[in-house]
Order: structure tokens, then sequence, then C-alpha cells
């Protein structure tokens, strides 16, 4: 198994620079004759690290539509306050999703959008961060958002790339997707929390791509 990881990031690492679009009104996977002429784009987890995603915690599923894939972490929380410990307050994870186009056509990421959970007490603050990029390629795309006390609710952004960063055709290509979210509990004395967990109800990460021909 460790080879076979070996070879598809040797191949995601020479691939040319990628096909930068300027992104007018976005436009998400193939329509009409054209996404059946595409056929399926498959994703799959060949990696995920750090301490807030064990082996094992992350799942990654294409939607129905063909539209796009979603992330969905199992244990992905930060704490702080209360009986949390320190190393608890910040939490992070780096999942690499291998995405396999049809022949003949070219990938980009249109869209994302984060959703999670906040718990936070009068006088915590917590902060979530993503930067997403295309293995070997030196364009990123990220975000940052922070939250204050107090607030017990679910949270949304919604990030739409500036550019679209077309991949090469005909080839596979590995996603690398970097999380991180923090807690500090500042004058609170309660456990506060920020979490992107599946069990915290409609939490995920969506990712919306553009499918165009070569």
């Amino acid at each position: 198994m460790k080879n076979l990881l070996n070879i598809k990031y040797a191949v995601a690492a020479v691939l040319s620079p990628a096909l930068a679009i300027p992104l007018g009104a976005p436009a998400y996977g193939a329509s009409g004759a054209g996404a059946e002429a595409a056929g399926v784009v498959t994703v799959e987890v060949i990696a995920a690290n750090g301490s807030g995603c064990a082996p094992g915690t992350a799942t990654v599923t294409g939607n129905a539509d063909d539209t796009g894939f979603r992330v969905r972490y199992r244990d992905f929380i930060a704490e702080a306050g209360g009986d949390a410990s320190a190393t608890d307050r910040r939490k992070n994870c780096q999942v690499s999703v291998l995405v396999s186009i049809p022949s003949g056509w070219t990938i980009a990421i249109a869209e994302a959008t984060y959703r999670g959970r906040a718990n936070l007490y009068s006088g915590a603050s917590g902060l979530h961060r993503t930067t997403y990029y295309w293995q070997g390629s030196s364009q990123s795309d990220s975000v940052s958002q922070t939250f204050t006390g107090p607030r017990s609710d679910s949270w949304s952004t919604t990030q739409v790339a500036g550019v679209l960063h077309y991949q090469p055709c005909d080839t596979q290509s590995v996603l690398n997707i970097n999380t991180e979210l923090r807690v500090d509990a500042g004058t609170s004395t309660r456990k506060n929390s920020l979490s992107m967990r599946t069990s915290d109800g409609d939490v995920d990460t969506l990712f919306n791509y553009s499918l165009t021909p070569c």
C-alpha cells in the first residue's frame, strides 16, 4: 500500500502547470450532453494526517449529480476551558484526495463550502482556517473565519474561486486540503468547542468543480 501511495504522489508531482482561467459566472460540473459525455469523476482519500483526523476518520464521497464531492470528518474537534487539555485547543488535519477524471476532460475547483458547529461561552473565541491546493501546483486558495462567544449553533461559509486552475488533461490529480480548528477559552471557565464532526449534524466540506473538454 505504501508503494502505491508513493506512485500516486509521484504522478501528481510531475504534472505540468495547470491552466488558469478567470472565473466569470460559476460553472459547476458539465451540463446537458456534456455531462453525459464526461462520465463520472471518482474521488478517493489516499492520506489523512493530523491531530484532528486519525487514520480512517476522514472520508470523501462524490455528489450524486457529479458536480462535486464532500469531505467528512468523524472526530475533528478543538476544545478549551473546563477539563480540556492544552493539546485540545488546536487541531489540524490534512486530507489528500485522489481525483480521477474521464479522458478528454480537465477539472478545476470552482467553489468550496465549509460547515461546522461552535459551542462558545462568553469570553471564548474560535478560529477555522482551510487551505487547499493541487499537488505540484504553486496556486492555493484559503479561507479564515473567527467566532466569538456566546454562541451555540452551526456555522457555514462559502468561498468562490476567483480563478479556475484547470488540471492537465487525462490525468489523476491529488487535491490537498489543510484545515485547522483553534479555540481560546479567554475568560470562560467552561468547556468551549469548535468542530467539524459528522456527528454534529449537517457538517461537511463541499467542493464543487468545473469540468471542461480539453
